[in-house]
C-alpha cells in the first residue's frame, strides 16, 4: 500500500469505528448472501462477539498498515486459527466482497473509488498474509 492510501483508510476510520455494528451487521449480511459456505461456518456462533472481534481486527489493520512488523505477525496468527474453522482460501474473495459492499453501506457517497481501491488493497494485504499462513499451517499436518 502508498502512505496516501494508509492516510486514506485511516481518515475514513473515524466514520466506521463511531458505529462499527454498522459496517460489521452489513459485512455478515453479504457475505451469508454471496457465500453460503461462509455462512456455514458461523452456525452456533455468538454474532454479537463476532462482530466486536471484526471491528477490533479491522481497527488493528488500520493502525498497524504502515507498521508491517506489527502487523504481519498478527495477521499470520489470525490465518492460522482460521484454519481450524473450517475455512477455505476461497471464501477470502467472497469476504473482501462482502467487506467492500459494507464499506459502501456504511459510508455512503463517501466511498469513493479511490478510497475503495485503498480498502481494496488493505485487504488484499491480510488476505495474502491469511491465505499464506493457512497453507503452511497445512503443510506442516500433511
Amino acid at each position: 500500500m502508498t502512505p496516501d492510501q494508509i492516510l486514506l483508510v485511516r481518515s475514513s476510520w473515524p466514520a466506521i469505528a463511531s458505529d462499527p455494528d454498522v459496517v460489521t451487521t452489513r459485512f455478515y449480511a453479504h457475505l451469508f448472501e454471496i457465500d453460503e459456505s461462509a455462512a456455514r461456518l458461523f452456525a452456533g456462533v455468538d454474532m454479537v462477539a463476532q462482530r466486536a472481534k471484526l471491528a477490533q481486527a479491522l481497527a488493528v489493520v488500520v493502525k498497524a498498515l504502515d507498521d508491517p512488523d506489527c502487523l504481519l505477525p498478527a495477521i499470520a496468527a489470525l490465518g492460522k486459527r482460521h484454519t481450524t474453522y473450517g475455512v477455505e482460501l476461497r471464501h477470502f474473495d467472497s469476504v473482501g466482497a462482502a467487506l467492500l459492499l459494507a464499506l459502501g453501506d456504511a459510508l455512503g457517497d463517501a466511498l469513493t473509488a479511490e478510497l475503495r481501491e485503498a480498502w481494496a488493497d488493505a485487504y488484499a494485504l491480510v488476505a495474502s498474509v491469511m491465505r499464506r499462513a493457512i497453507i503452511r499451517s497445512r503443510e506442516a499436518v500433511a
